[in-house]
């Protein structure tokens, strides 16, 4: 008598850097556990067909070595047509995406199903599941880079809402006449917080230089680092006040400087919160770190 059925599923997930992949192993009754990953420049630069090119590439070269697999999932920027498997908006990626397919070309060229996710929704996933925010009832996500995401989980599902865009914390206006946002709007979180937006503001070329400097006292970064924080306090308090949530759980590759950047946000959003004691909101990293919305990617492909 065999035991029960254990899934073999691939997740992808891209941003403007790397195009990561995973596979996971779902065993009825455990933890989904990775058994394979891998990454591959994503060209961004090089336009749409060179990045679909490199998406492929990813998941054939996890294949090779970890196949076969029964699903795909797919980690996308921005916002997508989840019946027709196109993209709708993509704020920061170079070149002409808009109503390009996406799913169709990987599906037919990996020869697997597969289902779309936005990748802060996939990462919001995968903590929800066997990261940060296992357990817990509501967890709101976060993610800092070169946009802003975000995703809900509630009572262990996640929070899609109509077109599977639910959960844009990075899209909430809360400067009403501010910055123009790649969306379209003005004054969004993530166009006044995003990575280049804190660069340009401490006078640096990157984030990570933002923060060495910071450590070493320089008072121009300290102030971008709470200037962006202060926003990032009003979004998250706006979470807090909506959703109670158990715990919000912060990453992105900014991630790496830990408590220089969860500090300030922490502070920011104490200062906002009043329908709940400041101390009963719990802010805390990621634990899966870069590959945690691939993760989410092929957990989403569970069906």
């Amino acid at each position: 008598m065999s035991g029960p059925r254990v899934s073999r599923l691939l997740g992808i997930d891209f941003g403007g850097t790397n195009v990561k992949a995973v596979v996971v192993e779902d065993r009825p009754g455990a933890d989904p556990t990775v058994v394979g990953s891998g990454a591959v420049p994503t060209r961004a630069d090089e336009g749409p067909a060179v990045v679909i090119e490199q998406i492929i590439a990813a998941g054939r070269s996890l294949l090779a070595r970890h196949g076969p697999v029964d699903a795909a999932g797919l980690g996308t920027p921005g916002a997508f047509d989840p019946a027709e498997g196109t993209i709708v908006m993509f704020p920061n990626f170079p070149g002409d995406w808009v109503n390009r397919p996406l799913r169709q070309p990987v599906a037919e060229a990996l020869g697997l199903p597969v289902t779309m996710i936005n990748d802060a929704r996939a990462l919001t996933l995968a903590e929800g599941t066997i990261g940060a925010g296992k357990g817990c009832g509501t967890i709101v996500c976060l993610t800092l880079g070169t946009g802003i995401g975000g995703g809900v989980m509630i009572d262990g599902k996640l929070v899609l809402g109509a077109e599977g865009r639910a959960g844009e914390v990075g899209h909430q206006i809360i400067e009403p006449d501010g910055p123009q946002c790649g969306c379209g709007n003005r004054g969004c979180v993530e166009a006044l917080t995003k990575a280049d937006v804190l660069a340009s503001l401490a006078g640096r070329e990157t984030v990570e230089e933002v923060y060495r400097a910071a450590a070493q006292g320089d008072p121009r970064s300290i102030d971008a680092i709470e200037r962006v924080a202060s926003y990032l306090g009003i979004a998250l308090a706006n979470m807090v006040t909506v959703l109670g949530p158990d715990r919000i759980i912060i990453g992105g590759g900014i991630m790496s400087s830990g408590e220089q950047v969860l500090g300030p946000i922490r502070r920011a959003v104490s200062r906002r919160v009043t329908w709940v004691p400041p101390e009963t909101v719990s802010i805390v990293p990621a634990e899966l770190g870069t590959m945690g919305g691939a993760i989410g990617a092929a957990l989403a492909a569970r069906g």
